[in-house]
């Protein structure tokens, strides 16, 4: 099965986790890219309330959350 990147506009306004038990985060808006092709998003983790930005490989990665 062909999975296909989604555009990281596409990801904005949606929640993940990091990892299986980790704290939700809800991604905030895209960020300049990195030179090394992938991007980065700015997300904010509800548990804290801190705002980072986080690379779209390493949100790809964590599951989505409900």
């Amino acid at each position: 099965m062909d999975m296909q990147v989604p555009a990281p506009q596409r990801l904005v306004g949606t929640w993940r986790r990091f990892g299986r038990t980790g704290p939700v985060y809800e991604i905030l808006a895209t960020c300049e890219p990195l030179g090394n092709g992938d991007a980065q998003m700015r997300i904010s983790v509800l548990e804290s309330g801190e705002e980072l930005d986080y690379r779209l490989n390493e949100i790809l990665d964590d599951p989505r959350e409900r």
